[in-house]
């Protein structure tokens, strides 16, 4: 996280303390960071994937429909609100490295700084009840 914005060094120490699971992008879809929780989701330590681009994620994780259908990056609400830079919502199918399968819900948002400055995106997920 050295030589980004505060703004987003603020946003990672933020949803390090969630206990929501958080994922963190630059606005090219980048990723900086998860937490704790969404290590626990996701199979894999970010301390084991580090930094990846929002092409590495989208496939590592594999988000499907619930036929099992890939979605393709611009349906994810992350992606969404890279894109337009206003919150989203969306549920869908990830596969864990661990290699589960986990029906997520998924609400991003805008980070923001001043004036109107666009920074990336944060997106709080959790599992839910099939």
């Amino acid at each position: 996280m050295a030589g980004q914005p505060i703004e987003l060094i603020l946003a990672r120490q933020f949803g390090d303390t969630l206990s929501q699971a958080v994922f963190l992008v630059d606005p090219e879809g980048n990723l900086l960071f998860y937490n704790e929780k969404a290590e626990m989701i996701l199979g894999v330590r970010f301390g084991e994937t580090g930094a990846m681009t929002q092409e590495e994620w989208s496939k590592m994780f594999q988000p499907k429909d619930e036929q099992g259908r890939p979605l393709s990056p611009e349906d994810l609400p992350l992606v969404k609100t890279l894109s337009d830079h206003k919150p989203a919502h969306g549920s869908f199918y990830i596969s864990s490295a661990t290699g589960e399968r986990h029906l997520i819900n998924v609400t991003s948002i805008p980070v923001e700084g001043r004036p109107h400055r666009f920074l990336g995106a944060m997106a709080l997920f959790w599992n839910s009840v099939e």
